[in-house]
């Protein structure tokens, strides 16, 4: 028997979403291939500023529904279809998937056991975007695990939750009030799924805009598209009672990015760097 694979490339910063859709969409299983996830040799990686996200599906039909689900987000990614011999793609794809671990924080799938002594998030990758291995969501953790220890209690609000790997582990780090949102209603119902499944209580996941969530935040993150992040700045400054991070920005975004939230009334606090992906950290008083 045979499969068919869909070959997507598409830009980097897209490749989560990219994913998402995918399995909805019926995908089998899934490969990535990045600058955290290169090629095996003899295999084509991606160009510059890309990533290639290959999906099997069973036949043609699904595929092809796939492709017009992808380019109406990502009108410009690249397709190709092939015929590929049939495998177990439902169990191939997990030797691609990474646990994450920072400091004392470790974000997995559920078939990897958590270090021992680590604050453990476990999240299920085939159900949403990813268990926390990209890099921007690494710097972040970074992040919020040095905040929650220098400000026990902290409220939290992570904008652009995704599976909710920073607002449920500020929550697992003693913060207090924890909010996260996302635009996507799926992406919610999925965080949802991850708070109950980590047994984690207490975390606000919702859907709502930004403009509707009411109070200040000791700690806001921001874990979204740099051109989003500019839209946004004067009101994620709002909501900003002392620590502003924001991620998701490549190394030639980030004087744009600084630049929007300075003129928000922010104050440039530092940052980190991880390959091509900077963080900013922003105080507003």
């Amino acid at each position: 028997m045979t499969a068919v694979s869909l070959t997507l490339d598409v830009p980097e910063p897209e490749a989560e979403r990219v994913e998402a859709l995918l399995w909805d969409a019926g995908a089998t299983g899934l490969e990535i291939r990045d600058r955290e996830a290169p090629a095996m040799p003899g295999v084509r990686g991606p160009s510059p500023g890309e990533a290639i996200v290959v999906a099997w599906f069973e036949a043609r039909e699904p595929a092809e529904a796939a492709l017009a689900d992808v380019r109406e987000w990502v009108p410009a990614a690249r397709a190709a279809f092939e015929m590929a011999p049939e495998a177990d793609w439902s169990t191939a794809w997990r030797s691609r998937i990474r646990s994450t671990r920072v400091g004392r924080l470790w974000v997995g799938p559920p078939w990897e056991a958590a270090p021992e002594g680590t604050v453990a998030l476990t999240i299920e990758p085939k159900m949403a975007f990813g268990t926390g291995d990209h890099p921007t969501t690494a710097l972040c953790l970074t992040a919020v695990e040095t905040f929650c220890a220098a400000h026990p209690g902290a409220s939290v609000l992570d904008v652009g939750t995704g599976t909710g790997v920073l607002a449920l582990m500020a929550r697992k780090l003693g913060a207090g009030r924890v909010v996260g949102l996302d635009n996507d209603p799926m992406s919610v119902t999925l965080a949802r799924e991850n708070a109950a499944a980590n047994g984690v209580t207490g975390v606000e996941l919702s859907d709502a805009s930004l403009d509707r969530i009411e109070g200040r935040f000791d700690l806001v993150v921001a874990n979204i598209l740099a051109n989003t992040l500019v839209e946004l700045a004067p009101a994620l400054v709002r909501h900003t009672r002392d620590r502003l991070v924001l991620a998701g920005v490549l190394v030639h975004q980030e004087d744009e990015v600084r630049e929007a939230f300075e003129r928000a009334g922010a104050v440039a606090a530092g940052g980190e760097r991880s390959g091509d992906w900077v963080r900013l950290d922003l105080r507003v008083s």
